[in-house]
């Protein structure tokens, strides 16, 4: 299901910004798979916390902080970032990451679920995001996919709450002001939401 929302989602974007061999592109936050989607790969520069697992020539790779990018102002065509946002704790944080993507990119996409689809997409499990974080802990481990997958310590959980926030239009618009809000519906409802400049 993730795989068929983001080949959709990519399509779009590339279709949109005309995405082409020639475009200069920063992927922050993402993976060399992202970009299996594209029968033309675009010049990627990746940026993410950790080096990639292998070695994957097709991209430049670039370890550092999405809220300090170390390029120069409008480096890129465009910059991109698919599902981040709501992995930055803190409400100061996700403006300077925001702050940073405007800056470097000539345009921009930044993708992340929508904080009221009944599912919520990392826990894959429908309805527990609404209830209270003091409610949603002792939950975690034994009432979620991602719970019984990954077996979480309690540390872990609380990791998890503490930096996992989902975000609405009106927060996602506020971060980009100014920007298009794109809106991605499945079953009819709401399920992500992308700030655009082109």
């Amino acid at each position: 299901m993730g795989r068929y929302f983001r080949g959709r989602r990519f399509r779009s974007f590339a279709s949109a910004f005309s995405v082409s061999e020639r475009t200069r592109l920063l992927d922050v936050g993402g993976y060399g798979y992202y970009w299996d989607f594209f029968e033309r790969l675009p010049r990627v520069t990746i940026v993410n916390q950790e080096p990639p697992a292998a070695h994957d020539s097709r991209f430049d790779w670039v370890v550092a902080d999405a809220r300090r990018l170390p390029f120069r102002d409008v480096a890129f065509d465009v910059a991109f970032s698919n599902s981040v946002v709501e992995h930055i704790p803190g409400e100061k944080s996700r403006r300077n990451y925001a702050r940073e993507i405007a800056r470097v990119g000539r345009r921009y996409y930044v993708q992340t679920p929508y904080k009221w689809f009944p599912v919520e997409p990392h826990l894959m499990t429908p309805f527990i995001h609404y209830l209270p974080r003091s409610w949603q802990r002792p939950l975690l481990r034994r009432c979620t996919v991602w719970g019984v997958l990954h077996h979480p310590t309690p540390e872990g959980c609380d990791d998890f709450l503490r930096d996992i926030r989902l975000l609405d239009t009106g927060e996602l618009r506020a971060l980009f002001p100014g920007a298009e809000i794109w809106k991605e519906r499945a079953l009819g409802l709401l399920k992500s939401i992308t700030a655009v400049r082109r």
